[in-house]
Protein backbone atom coordinates (compact mmCIF):
# COMPACT_ATOMS: atom_id res chain seq x y z
CA UNK A 1 0.00 0.00 0.00
CA UNK A 2 2.47 2.35 0.79
CA UNK A 3 4.59 1.73 -2.39
CA UNK A 4 1.42 2.83 -3.94
CA UNK A 5 1.02 5.81 -1.96
CA UNK A 6 5.06 6.52 -3.12
CA UNK A 7 4.40 5.70 -7.00
CA UNK A 8 1.29 7.66 -6.77
CA UNK A 9 3.26 11.37 -5.23
CA UNK A 10 5.98 10.42 -7.78
CA UNK A 11 3.77 10.55 -10.66
CA UNK A 12 1.66 13.44 -9.49
CA UNK A 13 5.31 15.38 -8.49
CA UNK A 14 6.74 14.23 -11.97
CA UNK A 15 3.46 16.24 -13.93
CA UNK A 16 2.67 18.67 -11.54
CA UNK A 17 6.67 19.81 -10.29
CA UNK A 18 5.23 20.55 -6.71
CA UNK A 19 6.62 19.22 -3.23
CA UNK A 20 4.54 17.61 -0.73
CA UNK A 21 4.91 15.79 2.62
CA UNK A 22 2.00 13.71 4.02
CA UNK A 23 1.34 11.86 7.36
CA UNK A 24 0.53 7.91 6.66
CA UNK A 25 -1.59 7.97 9.53
CA UNK A 26 -3.35 10.98 10.74
CA UNK A 27 -3.88 9.78 14.65
CA UNK A 28 -1.70 7.42 16.86
CA UNK A 29 -2.28 6.05 20.28
CA UNK A 30 0.49 4.62 22.58
CA UNK A 31 0.96 3.54 26.27
CA UNK A 32 3.87 4.96 28.22
CA UNK A 33 6.65 3.34 28.32
CA UNK A 34 6.30 2.30 25.28
CA UNK A 35 7.67 3.21 21.92
CA UNK A 36 6.16 4.12 18.23
CA UNK A 37 7.38 5.30 15.12
CA UNK A 38 5.43 8.52 13.46
CA UNK A 39 6.01 8.21 9.65
CA UNK A 40 5.58 11.20 6.89
CA UNK A 41 6.05 10.60 3.34
CA UNK A 42 7.66 12.71 1.04
CA UNK A 43 7.72 13.50 -2.72
CA UNK A 44 11.66 12.27 -3.93
CA UNK A 45 13.49 12.53 -7.17
CA UNK A 46 16.21 9.87 -7.74
CA UNK A 47 18.94 12.33 -8.40
CA UNK A 48 18.05 14.90 -5.28
CA UNK A 49 20.87 15.68 -2.53
CA UNK A 50 20.53 14.90 0.92
CA UNK A 51 22.68 18.23 1.40
CA UNK A 52 19.85 20.38 -0.02
CA UNK A 53 17.50 18.72 2.59
CA UNK A 54 15.91 20.21 5.85
CA UNK A 55 14.03 18.41 7.74
CA UNK A 56 11.94 20.06 10.95
CA UNK A 57 9.84 18.14 13.17
CA UNK A 58 8.60 19.26 16.43
CA UNK A 59 5.36 18.61 19.02
CA UNK A 60 2.95 21.13 20.36
CA UNK A 61 0.38 21.35 22.47
CA UNK A 62 -1.84 24.27 23.39
CA UNK A 63 0.66 25.02 26.07
CA UNK A 64 4.13 24.69 24.74
CA UNK A 65 6.42 23.71 21.47
CA UNK A 66 9.45 21.31 21.49
CA UNK A 67 11.79 20.40 19.10
CA UNK A 68 11.17 16.60 18.39
CA UNK A 69 13.94 16.37 15.31
CA UNK A 70 16.14 18.74 13.01
CA UNK A 71 18.51 17.49 9.92
CA UNK A 72 19.85 20.04 8.36
CA UNK A 73 22.08 19.79 5.04
CA UNK A 74 22.04 16.00 5.52
CA UNK A 75 23.51 16.47 9.02
CA UNK A 76 21.53 15.91 12.58
CA UNK A 77 21.16 18.63 14.78
CA UNK A 78 20.78 17.05 18.15
CA UNK A 79 21.47 19.87 20.17
CA UNK A 80 18.56 21.52 18.89
CA UNK A 81 15.96 19.24 20.34
CA UNK A 82 13.76 19.58 22.90
CA UNK A 83 15.33 18.48 26.59
CA UNK A 84 11.93 16.65 26.87
CA UNK A 85 13.12 14.07 23.59
CA UNK A 86 17.07 14.45 24.54
CA UNK A 87 17.80 10.53 23.94
CA UNK A 88 14.62 9.35 22.66
CA UNK A 89 14.39 9.70 19.24
CA UNK A 90 16.19 8.41 16.22
CA UNK A 91 15.44 8.52 12.80
CA UNK A 92 15.62 6.22 9.85
CA UNK A 93 17.90 7.78 7.60
CA UNK A 94 17.40 4.36 4.89
CA UNK A 95 13.67 5.39 4.95
CA UNK A 96 14.99 9.10 4.13
CA UNK A 97 16.27 7.62 0.32
CA UNK A 98 12.86 5.74 -0.19
CA UNK A 99 10.90 8.90 0.61
CA UNK A 100 9.93 8.43 3.82
CA UNK A 101 10.58 10.29 7.06
CA UNK A 102 10.57 7.81 10.15
CA UNK A 103 11.10 8.55 13.26
CA UNK A 104 11.40 6.43 16.80
CA UNK A 105 10.60 8.05 19.55
CA UNK A 106 11.14 5.35 22.47
CA UNK A 107 10.20 5.25 26.15
CA UNK A 108 6.80 7.36 25.73
CA UNK A 109 5.42 9.82 28.43
CA UNK A 110 1.90 11.22 28.68
CA UNK A 111 3.29 14.82 28.14
CA UNK A 112 4.49 13.63 24.92
CA UNK A 113 0.94 13.56 23.62
CA UNK A 114 0.13 15.93 21.33
CA UNK A 115 0.45 17.19 17.78
CA UNK A 116 3.59 16.79 15.40
CA UNK A 117 4.80 18.47 12.38
CA UNK A 118 6.92 17.85 9.98
CA UNK A 119 7.89 20.88 7.91
CA UNK A 120 10.60 19.26 5.03
CA UNK A 121 12.66 21.95 2.28
CA UNK A 122 14.33 20.58 -0.77
CA UNK A 123 15.18 22.29 -4.02
CA UNK A 124 12.12 21.22 -4.85
CA UNK A 125 10.11 23.17 -2.29
CA UNK A 126 8.69 23.43 1.07
CA UNK A 127 5.98 21.63 2.52
CA UNK A 128 4.81 20.03 6.72
CA UNK A 129 1.51 17.82 7.74
CA UNK A 130 1.14 17.04 11.12
CA UNK A 131 -0.40 13.84 13.07
CA UNK A 132 -1.79 13.29 16.97
CA UNK A 133 -0.52 11.37 19.51
CA UNK A 134 -2.20 10.36 22.59
CA UNK A 135 -0.07 8.87 25.59
CA UNK A 136 -2.25 7.04 28.05
CA UNK A 137 -1.04 5.87 31.82
CA UNK A 138 0.42 2.92 32.12
CA UNK A 139 -2.21 0.56 33.28
CA UNK A 140 -1.65 0.01 37.27
CA UNK A 141 0.81 -2.40 38.24
CA UNK A 142 -0.84 -5.72 39.99
CA UNK A 143 -0.28 -5.33 43.84
CA UNK A 144 2.17 -7.54 45.24
CA UNK A 145 0.36 -10.66 47.00
CA UNK A 146 0.85 -10.95 50.49
CA UNK A 147 2.39 -14.12 51.93
CA UNK A 148 0.83 -17.27 51.88
CA UNK A 149 -0.36 -18.42 55.51
CA UNK A 150 0.55 -22.15 55.12
CA UNK A 151 -1.81 -24.23 57.56
CA UNK A 152 -0.48 -25.77 60.16
CA UNK A 153 0.26 -29.62 60.40
CA UNK A 154 -2.54 -31.53 61.92
CA UNK A 155 -1.97 -33.57 65.11
CA UNK A 156 -3.97 -36.63 65.82
CA UNK A 157 -6.34 -36.39 69.41
CA UNK A 158 -5.59 -32.90 69.42
CA UNK A 159 -8.14 -29.95 68.69
CA UNK A 160 -6.28 -26.46 68.11
CA UNK A 161 -8.31 -23.45 69.35
CA UNK A 162 -7.25 -20.48 68.82
CA UNK A 163 -8.40 -17.45 71.08
CA UNK A 164 -7.72 -13.91 71.87
CA UNK A 165 -6.20 -13.35 75.46
CA UNK A 166 -9.01 -11.89 76.62
CA UNK A 167 -10.82 -12.58 80.16
CA UNK A 168 -14.11 -13.70 78.20
CA UNK A 169 -11.50 -15.58 75.74
CA UNK A 170 -9.87 -17.33 78.90
CA UNK A 171 -13.40 -18.42 80.31
CA UNK A 172 -14.45 -19.88 77.04
CA UNK A 173 -11.53 -22.19 76.93
CA UNK A 174 -11.58 -23.17 80.27
CA UNK A 175 -15.46 -24.13 79.65
CA UNK A 176 -14.17 -25.98 76.80
CA UNK A 177 -11.32 -28.24 78.48
CA UNK A 178 -13.77 -28.64 80.92
CA UNK A 179 -16.50 -29.68 79.07
CA UNK A 180 -14.13 -31.92 77.02
CA UNK A 181 -12.18 -33.49 80.11
CA UNK A 182 -15.80 -34.78 81.17
CA UNK A 183 -16.57 -36.50 78.12
CA UNK A 184 -13.76 -38.39 77.58
CA UNK A 185 -13.54 -39.58 80.88
CA UNK A 186 -17.34 -40.55 80.61
CA UNK A 187 -16.20 -42.25 77.51
CA UNK A 188 -12.95 -43.51 79.43
CA UNK A 189 -15.09 -45.11 82.23
CA UNK A 190 -17.15 -47.37 80.05
CA UNK A 191 -14.59 -49.53 78.82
Amino acid sequence: MICRVLLLISLISCVSGTFEVKVTQTSYQAEENHNITLEWVFTTKPDSSSTSLIIFCDMFTDHNVSVLYLLREGVEVPESQDEQFAGRVQCDKDALREGRIRLHVSRLRTNDSGWYKCKMKTNDGLSSDRCRLNVTAAVDQPKPQEPTVRPQPETQGRIGLYVGLTAAGLAVCAGLCFAFRRRFTKCSDKT
